[in-house]
């Protein structure tokens, strides 16, 4: 009988280090478990995602522009002028028109015009160049919005979670859960971190974009100081 119980005592000790491993959690549990900890964050959370929505919706659609309205300016003007050299403004119109891009489009209104006063040329064209870069900066205030407004929405998140966790408090006459109130602060402040993340990255996507924005509007200023330099060029000097 001792002996028995040594046996029993030696497997009841060692039963804790036999008690089968909880398997960590799936790619669907943890993804679930963001949500969840994503919404409990309370009423602010829902502008802020719809603020998220909205950015990348916009990101994606400048980009789109973007790469559509990429080109090669100064060799677009050369390509113009030897057209314009020879006399085949029909075959310029036509070259322009196929590319289809802002600069192609600019340049296409000031051959339009030939024929009449350089001023009035140059007018189209500048016109045209003004018109073609409010298009590319298209929707950008937006973007700029959302990266000033999630970080603000985060902060007002936070600030009303805090003052339900100091009316519990008062309610409660200072003998509130301590744990209780934790949570209702962390709760709270999921919202400051969520409206940080998305003016981050609002501010980070509109910083590079106006760049690119940028440099497309220097290569159409250029390429449209060429054009009326050749225009204004006499046919000898070309």
């Amino acid at each position: 009988m001792p002996l028995l119980q040594t046996l029993a005592d030696t497997a009841a000790a060692a039963a804790p280090a036999l008690q089968p491993v909880e398997a960590d959690p799936t790619f669907t549990e943890k993804l679930q478990g963001g949500l969840d900890l994503l919404f409990l964050g309370g009423w602010s959370m829902y502008p802020i995602v719809l603020l998220s929505i909205l950015m990348v919706a916009i990101i994606w659609e400048r980009i789109r522009a973007l790469r559509r309205a990429a080109g090669d300016p100064e060799a677009l003007s050369r390509n113009v002028a030897d057209f314009v050299g020879s006399g085949d403004i029909p075959g310029a119109v036509a070259y322009c028109r196929d590319r289809d891009t802002p600069a192609s489009r600019i340049l296409q209104r000031g051959l339009e015009r030939l024929g009449r006063p350089i001023d009035e040329i140059q007018g189209a064209v500048h016109e045209a160049g003004r018109r073609e870069a409010f298009d590319l900066e298209k929707r950008m205030d937006l973007l700029a919005s959302v990266a000033a407004i999630a970080p603000m929405l985060g902060f007002l998140g936070t600030v009303t979670g805090m003052i339900g966790a100091f009316r519990q408090i008062q309610r409660y006459e200072g003998l509130a859960n301590p744990s209780q109130l934790a949570g209702g602060i962390w709760e709270a402040l999921v919202t400051t971190a969520a409206g940080l993340a998305v003016g981050l990255l609002a501010l980070f996507a509109y910083n590079l974009l106006i760049s690119r924005i940028a440099r497309l509007v220097n290569g159409l200023e250029r390429a449209s100081s060429d054009f009326i330099d050749f225009l204004q060029t006499p046919a000898d000097r070309r």
